[in-house]
């Protein structure tokens, strides 16, 4: 049975921003660093959900179940190889995309392949991805996945626009480049 993905006021939310990976290894965790980015420099609607679903598995299922759109922001492997930004929709995300670090570990196309089984999946499925240069064990970026997390924010943010979603910046017109304003302060500091 469906679970409906309701706010704190137990409204439902028909938008789902998830972010996906394992923080302890480096750039695996990058879906979920975009994600605390998001929240960080964005205000959001009462209509998106932002779930942090690090390593969670098939208990993310709840989340996808009655979400009119999913946005997942997650490490993902490309052909062009590390530092790559990647955007993907619905049937094209293909199931070598998600990255397990663990034989015991659910990824995401685990979870899409059981959302899709129940009849489950989203409308309307966007997967923002960037190619890890290091998956060793460790809590930070490396630099070259670390260089293109506003972009994947970017990315992000515009998809969210595309759906029609009013995406705001917070406090002083901190924008991610792609946007008027250009580059967050963190970022023109690490350009300088």
């Amino acid at each position: 049975m469906a679970h409906d993905v309701m706010d704190d006021a137990g409204e439902r939310v028909p938008v789902v921003v998830l972010g996906m990976g394992n923080l302890l290894r480096r750039d695996e965790g990058v879906g979920i660093r975009a994600l605390q980015r998001l929240e960080e420099l964005y205000m959001l609607p009462p209509t998106v959900r932002l779930v942090d679903g690090g390593t969670l598995g098939l208990e993310l299922l709840s989340y996808l179940e009655d979400a009119d759109r999913a946005l997942v922001l997650d490490a993902t492997l490309s052909d062009e190889g590390p530092g790559t930004l990647v955007q993907i929709s619905g049937d094209d995300v293909p199931a070598y995309f998600g990255m397990r670090t663990s034989p015991h570990e659910i990824a995401l196309p685990d979870l899409l392949a059981v959302a899709r089984l129940r009849g489950v999946t989203p409308p309307e499925l966007v997967l923002v991805g960037i190619h890890p240069a290091s998956i060793e064990l460790g809590w930070e970026l490396s630099d070259m996945v670390a260089g293109r997390l506003d972009d994947m924010v970017a990315s992000a943010v515009a998809v969210l626009h595309q759906w029609g979603i009013a995406v705001e910046p917070r406090g002083k017109a901190v924008e991610v480049a792609g946007y008027p304003g250009g580059k967050s302060p963190e970022r023109e500091a690490r350009d300088a």
